[in-house]
């Protein structure tokens, strides 16, 4: 059931969701959260599909902030709220409504989100797109107990986690950390099944994409290793190889779908490490209300300390033409038998570069000071 409502108001609302359940037999309320979704009339649709299958987990009341951007000045003076109300089949199981925000009344969509909150329920955040720097601090953000971001919707994902890294606040996540949730797993227990010290690390996956970052970052700063931070055409996280004092540990994954493990004296297995949509992501994110403090602690790592490598053919054009010729971050190579061989001795070592080199600026092993874990602020 649908109720379009115009120039409207949140007492308004408010009725409208009455009326609807009633009009579909459930006058009681069964959700057991808030999400509100900040997000623009492009990337609606994808997201407000995406909270409807999460609802199936979590039943909750869903509310769409929509800021419509006015085209003339006189426009942009004027208030004026739109809203859809959705119940029954048409919200998932829950309940939703999408709110259109014009003129001045856009600045201050929390006065408008307030009154709609379900009373002593939770509240969690959610910014499809265009999340700001300071997701507590934002007059939205600031409801919530939970604030999701996607840094992978970000134009330049890497400068996101620095940002991310700054302003976090108890609460806080991401959408990108939630996508290496079975490859944390995995990793941890293949390193439970093999007495071993873990020696170097290398993380290769696709070069603008946080979610490897985040991997690499949580490998350093949980082993207190080096951390080696290889480029390849992905899709996503491709793979991670740990070398231990009992042998190499690989895990490859080439088709976003089936991966394979290789452990020290046992065959090679397949396992299941399929990408997963954003609605799985966002429902696991609603399991838990709580801080996640192993994602602050890999966050305040810091991108910055991670390694970069060079491919085979850059090495032979650095001791052509010297290492200044070069930028840091390099591709990973194309087999994992060469990814795997260490740098000799005398090849020689890229130069760190200059601070504010972008994403691509990274130190190579050798130039890194030892690894020791992060102190929170």
């Amino acid at each position: 059931m649908k109720i379009d409502l115009t120039d409207t108001t949140a007492s308004k609302i408010n009725k409208a969701l009455v009326k609807g359940r009633r009009a579909i037999g459930t006058p009681a309320v069964g959700m057991v959260l808030t999400l509100v979704i900040v997000t623009d009339e492009e990337n609606a649709y994808d997201a407000l599909r995406a909270a409807n299958d999460a609802s199936r987990e979590h039943p909750s009341r869903t509310l769409v902030v929509i800021k419509r951007v006015s085209r003339s000045p006189r426009d942009r003076t004027k208030s004026r709220l739109d809203a859809e109300v959705r119940v029954g089949a048409d919200a998932g199981t829950g309940e939703t409504v999408v709110l259109r925000l014009y003129g001045e009344v856009s600045d201050h969509a929390q006065s408008v989100v307030l009154p709609l909150l379900l009373p002593d329920a939770p509240v969690v955040v959610w910014w499809s797109v265009d999340a700001p720097r300071d997701p507590a601090g934002d007059p939205l953000g600031a409801l919530g107990q939970r604030r999701v971001t996607d840094s992978y919707a970000a134009e330049k994902p890497v400068h996101e986690l620095r940002s991310r890294a700054e302003s976090y606040e108890p609460g806080d996540t991401d959408l990108a950390w939630a996508r290496i949730t079975p490859w944390r797993s995995m990793l941890a227990a293949a390193l439970d099944q093999i007495d071993c010290e873990v020696v170097s690390v290398e993380v290769a996956g696709e070069e603008s994409n946080p979610s490897v970052e985040l991997l690499a970052m949580w490998l350093a700063d949980r082993l207190h290793v080096h951390v080696r931070r290889a480029v390849s055409a992905g899709p996503g996280l491709t793979q991670v190889r740990l070398e231990t004092t009992g042998g190499p540990i690989t895990l490859h994954r080439s088709d976003g779908a089936m991966a394979t493990l290789a452990l020290p004296g046992q065959p090679d297995r397949a396992v299941a490490l399929k990408r997963r949509e954003t609605s799985e992501l966002l429902a696991e994110e609603l399991r838990r209300l709580d801080p996640d403090d192993t994602y602050a602690s890999a966050l305040r790592f810091g991108v910055d300390r991670l390694g970069g490598i060079p491919s085979a053919t850059q090495r032979a054009d650095v001791s052509a033409r010297g290492p200044e010729s070069l930028p840091v971050r390099q591709k990973a190579p194309e087999s994992s038998a060469e990814s795997a061989a260490p740098a000799k001795a005398s090849e020689p070592a890229l130069p760190a570069s200059p601070a504010g080199d972008g994403e691509t600026g990274r130190p190579t092993p050798a130039q890194m000071p030892p690894v020791k874990k992060a102190d929170s602020p």
